[in-house]
Order: structure tokens, then sequence, then C-alpha cells
């Protein structure tokens, strides 16, 4: 407990001892302050958390631009800076706003390719002659007007009668050809299970919602046929594809990796263990053929990417989890590329945790300033080739990004330790190797939110069935969210692309090698184009 000192003592005190009195007081308010600050800091960031917006945008008016001149951080006005630039070429004192122009013609762009059906509208001959009178009339140019037409879904039985023949003078019987079953005995087609396949894994539906959907429809469905036609179908069929898509990874020079816990009900562990759902994705830089690959795995530890890694080799973008450094150190071959929106992300809590009236003055804020200009100098390269991007990121970005770190360690003694904002500056000096990668290779992206987009899908389907109940199930949900999120990417249409997959791979079950996965890839020429997602020409 803390001394009590009334005034007779303070008057009956030396000089040097209440100065050092003060001192010491001083100190201990200061200390409080800092305290004080984490608190309000915790108590605000956990309420935003809870309540507020998950977006990290982060919007400047008058962006701030900053340089490195002879050893020291230097801040300055962008608008400032280039004023001297502009001055004289108007005689006016406002910038004029440009006017945003709707495209001509965006309308049928959108209408393009989609099938129509024209509608007559037409008057009697009777009609016109009690208007014109007798012949009195002639026919114009149809007024034309479309409008979108919808056809809910429709539930069809879809009867296979195959012709069986019999010689008259030899014991021989044969069929006319058909197509095969995907599982024995069962009512499933490739457009149904295509159709549950696309409901939950593309678009969030539980097979409880499916169940109910389709009773409203008038059939029978119930979600343990759904459950067990779809893990049979993943297994038998789609798994061959998932395999095939699993090698050709191996061909990619760049890689980008994340994981997001899951819980399996029946996985012989006690309830509520965590399982994880790891994500493999080629590089955001790459401008097609995009592989999106899922794994379930009971745990988060190292063995995982070792193994699904093994026969890569070249660079892997990750959040800056520990495990794939440790892959990296086992090997000579593989290098690891840290992730700039995650360097930002303790920032923007940082700013978000403080008052309106004190977020522009906080160090936090003109971090995220900074980070900022870094992305905005990479955006004017996204459209280069990855060899020029290379070469210009040294010009334009890499000054930036070595300001950045140098700024980061003058101001990290000058934060308290714990906050917001020195967890930023800790995360950005201990992943520094990391964040850097990308400016020696032109097809490293900057951050690792593709792989985080592309496991989005998995995480709100997640919050809807909550749970995936055996360790058969996680596998084959992990394998279709791999086709539909490839599908994605690539832009096809995965109900289309699930059908003809379910179709197709049957066929081929006898063959003794996988060459026929080739015409099945998501870039495959030979794909029917009703698979394709219809692209709007600018």
């Amino acid at each position: 407990m803390a001394p009590e000192y009334t005034e007779e003592k303070l008057e009956n005190m030396d000089k040097e001892t209440i100065i050092q009195l003060f001192l010491s007081q001083q100190n201990q308010l200061r200390n409080i302050d800092k305290n004080l600050q984490l608190v309000l800091e915790q108590l605000a960031d956990s309420k935003r958390q809870r309540f507020g917006r998950s977006s990290e945008k982060h919007e400047v008016e008058n962006q701030i631009s900053f340089m490195e001149v002879d050893g020291k951080v230097v801040f300055f006005n962008e608008a400032e800076a280039v004023a001297g630039e502009s001055a004289g070429s108007t005689g006016s004192d406002e910038i004029p706003r440009k006017k945003i122009q709707k495209k001509k013609g965006k309308r049928e762009q959108d209408l393009e390719g989609l099938p129509v059906v024209v509608v007559e509208h037409t008057m009697t001959a009777e009609e016109l002659a009690d208007t014109f009178g007798e012949s009195g009339w002639k026919q114009l140019p149809d007024e034309v007007y479309r409008r979108y037409r919808f056809t809910p879904a429709k539930i069809e039985v879809e009867e296979h009668h195959v012709a069986v023949y019999a010689g008259k003078n030899e014991d021989k019987i044969i069929k006319a050809g058909h197509p095969g079953y995907l599982l024995k005995g069962s009512l499933v087609s490739p457009s149904l299970e295509a159709a549950v396949m696309n409901a939950k894994y593309v678009n969030a539906l539980p097979l409880y919602r499916q169940e109910k959907e389709f009773e409203r429809y008038g059939i029978a469905i119930s979600r343990q046929d759904m459950a067990y036609w779809t893990v049979q179908c993943a297994e038998r069929y789609l798994a061959i594809l998932y395999d095939y898509l699993h090698k050709k990874l191996y061909d990619y020079h760049v890689l980008q990796a994340d994981e997001t816990p899951v819980a399996v009900n029946k996985d012989g562990r006690p309830a509520g263990s965590k399982s994880y759902m790891w994500v493999y994705r080629t590089s955001q830089m790459y401008s097609g053929r995009q592989i999106v690959l899922y794994e379930y795995q009971k745990t988060r530890n190292a063995s995982h990417p070792r193994e699904f890694l093994k026969d890569f080799n070249g660079i892997c973008v990750t959040d800056g989890y520990q495990v794939y450094h440790t892959v990296e150190k086992e090997r000579e071959d593989l290098r690891v590329a840290g992730c700039w929106s995650h360097a930002r992300r303790r920032y923007d809590e940082a700013v978000k945790a403080l008052p309106k009236s004190r977020q522009k003055d906080s160090r936090a804020y003109l971090a995220l300033t900074m980070i900022q200009a870094i992305y905005r100098e990479e955006k004017q390269l996204k459209d280069l080739p990855a060899k020029d991007r290379k070469d210009r990121r040294q010009l334009s970005v890499r000054p930036l990004v070595e300001a950045y770190f140098t700024w980061v360690r003058e101001n990290l003694l000058k934060v308290p330790q714990k906050s917001k904002t020195w967890e930023g500056f800790q995360y950005s000096i201990n992943q520094e190797k990391y964040l850097k990668v990308f400016l020696d290779d032109g097809e490293v992206p900057m951050d690792n939110n593709a792989a985080e987009q592309s496991i989005r899908g998995f995480c709100i389907g997640k919050k809807n069935w909550v749970m995936i109940d055996t360790i058969a199930g996680a596998k084959s949900s992990a394998i279709i969210y791999s086709i539909a999120e490839t599908a994605k990417a690539n832009s096809l249409k995965p109900y289309d692309y699930f059908e003809y997959l379910l179709t197709e791979i049957p066929k081929h079950m006898d063959d003794t090698d996988l060459s026929f996965c080739e015409d099945l890839l998501p870039w495959s020429p030979n794909l029917p184009e009703r698979c394709r997602k219809q692209t709007q020409t600018k």
C-alpha cells in the first residue's frame, strides 16, 4: 500500500526528497496511464469484435507518402507533393470531380448468351378494324422489351428403358448401350447429386434444409440418403480428380496456404476436440489455371504440410504460422513468404480501439498509412509479367518497404508493451525476412488473402451446419470443397461442373491410367460450354 503524506510531513521534507518523491509518483502515474490505455484498448477491441464491422479498409482523406532521406523516414502529404507538378494547369482552385459514366450496352452484355423465349402480344383483325376501319391499318416494327424469367426447380423421374435382345437360334442376350449408375440400387442421378453438392458446398445449405425443400416439391429424400450419396460419390469419383489436381499442384512455382478449425463429432476423441481444414492453392498472381485444394486433418502440427508439400519445390505464402517455418528449415527447396495483410491487422485493431479524435495522431494510424502506400504502389504492377513486376518492385516498392521497417525499429520502444501497436511492430520485425520475399519474385503476392478467400466458403458453411459428423464426411467435404472452389477460381459454374464430372468419371472406372482427367480439368477446352460462367466483355 502506498504511503500517505500529510501537509505537515511534506513541509518537513528537504527539497531533494520532495523532488525524488515527485519523480517517483510521476513514473507511477505514467505506468498507471499505460495500463489504463491497454485495458481500454482491450475493452474497445473486444466490443469491436463482438459488435463492430470486420472490414480492415483504411481510408485516408489526403494520402500520406513516405520515403527515407539520410537515414530518416520523412512523411509528406501526397497531394501537396504533386501540386508543384500541376500548378498553373487550371485556373480554378477547385479540383474537378470526374463523373463516372455508366457503360453503354451493359444490359445487352448481361443478356448475351441467355436463351430467349419470345412472347407475342398481338391484336385481332376485328380489334384493329374497330380502331382504324376495314383495311385501314398497317403493321410497324414491334416494340420490344425484355425481362428475366426464372423457372423454379422441378423434380422428375428419369426412367431408363434399356432394350434387351436375344438370338432366336442361339443362347445369347445383349442390351442396348446406356449410361451407368452412380450408386447401385440408388435413385440418385448426376443431376440430383450435383444439386445436393452445390446447395451444401457452394450455397451453404445444410442437408436438413434441403430435405425440407425437397418435401415442398413433393419428394421424400432424407438427409441420411443425401449424406450417403455425397460421401460415396466423393470417395469413388471426385477423389480421382482431386488426386490428379494434387499432382498438378506441384507444377507451380508459388502456392498459398491457410487453415481453419472444424468440429468433427465422431473422430475417436473427446467431444469438443478441434480438427482442422487446411487449404492449399496456386498463387493469385497467376492469371489462369487455378487450383484450390482442401485437406482434412485432426491436428494443426507440422506433419501435415510436410506431407502435403513433400513433392513441391518453390515458395509457399502463409500467415506467419510457425509450422510452415519449421518445414522450411528442414528443406533447401522450399521458401516461405509472409503476409502483409496480417502485418497491418494489429494496427487496424489499435486504431479502431481509439476514440475517433485520437485515431489520426496515433502511430498505428501512421503504420496503416505506410502499408497502404506499399499496397498502392504494388497495385500499379498487377497487370505486368512476373519478370517486369519484379524489376519494378525494386524501384518503387522496395524503398517503401525498407523505410517502413526503419520506422518500426525507431518506434518500437515508444509504445506501451503488449498494446496492439506494439504487437504490430513485433510481428513485422519477427516476420521481416518473410515479408520481404515478394520483392525478389514477381510470382509471389504481397499477402495471403487469396487463400483466406478460398477457405471463406467453408467457414460460411460451417456456421450453418456447425460440425461434421464423421471423419469420412470430413474427408469427402474436403474433396467437394476443393472441386467447388477450383471451379469458381476458373470461372466455371459449380453445379454444371459437378454434374459433368459425375456423368463422365464413372465411365472410366476400369481405365488403367488417369489420362482421361486431362479432359476434365477446369481449363480443358473439351469441357461443355454449359460449364463455363458467362464472361462479359468490356
